[in-house]
């Protein structure tokens, strides 16, 4: 690989930004794409479907057969409030392949007695996401009904455009934190991008039901993101 397609998947790298290289196997030539950049119409499919799946391989294009290479940033997800349903959370998503934190201020709730090997920062996200910024591969889950820990991160998650935001609650309380969020000086319509309920709609009830349903929106909102794109890729 040139050095300079190594020096911008680090920068890249560095940045949480995805990236995808598209090879010709008759040629060698290569192409390398940064997520936001526009694409050929020959390639776009291909790119795109990369870049949601995160899978590498061959693809045919026409009459001919190129390598697509996908380097995406690790996903991760903050779960704001050490309950019951996080407990549960925290297991499936590292099987699922995501990076988990949970914030929570309530120093009782943020154990490891209760979370094992799980990341807790007791502190409240104000301070906590300083040191854990928000970005394009982070979704947020806010779990603890309590406007004074939830709206501070859902505000941050919102304007740091994380590909998923939810907050637990029923329609009438997210009535009220719409309400709240519009006073902090949010848009309507970034408010609109709330899952809310959160989880997919398959009846849930248990805490570890509700786990199962958050993660399914999570991988459901990665998997179908807007990977649109503004300037071509480098050559």
């Amino acid at each position: 690989m040139l050095l300079g397609y190594l020096q911008k998947l680090n920068a890249a790298r560095e940045s949480r930004r995805a990236a995808v290289t598209v090879t010709e196997l008759d040629t060698g030539r290569s192409t390398l794409f940064l997520e936001g950049d526009t694409t050929d119409e020959t390639v776009a499919s291909a790119v795109e479907s990369a870049l949601r799946t995160g899978k590498s391989g061959i693809v045919e294009i026409g009459d001919r057969k190129v390598f697509v290479n996908v380097y995406l940033p690790p996903p991760r997800i903050i779960v704001i409030g050490a309950v019951h349903i996080s407990q549960a959370l925290a297991g499936m998503a590292a099987i699922a392949g995501f990076d988990l934190t949970i914030i929570d201020p309530r120093s009782a709730f943020a154990t490891p007695e209760r979370f094992g090997e799980t990341r807790l920062v007791a502190e409240w996200p104000e301070d906590a996401l300083k040191d854990t910024p928000l970005d394009a591969y982070t979704a947020l889950a806010a779990v603890t009904h309590d406007p004074k820990i939830d709206d501070f991160p859902l505000k941050a998650a919102l304007e740091a455009g994380c590909f998923y935001v939810g907050a637990l609650g029923s329609r009438k309380t997210h009535s009220a934190r719409v309400e709240r969020l519009v006073r902090l000086g949010v848009d309507e319509n970034a408010i609109a991008r709330i899952h809310a309920p959160i989880g997919l709609d398959i009846r849930a009830s248990s805490p570890a039901e509700i786990a199962v349903a958050i993660l399914a929106d999570i991988i459901q909102a990665l998997r179908t993101r807007d990977v649109n794109t503004g300037q071509r890729g480098v050559e």
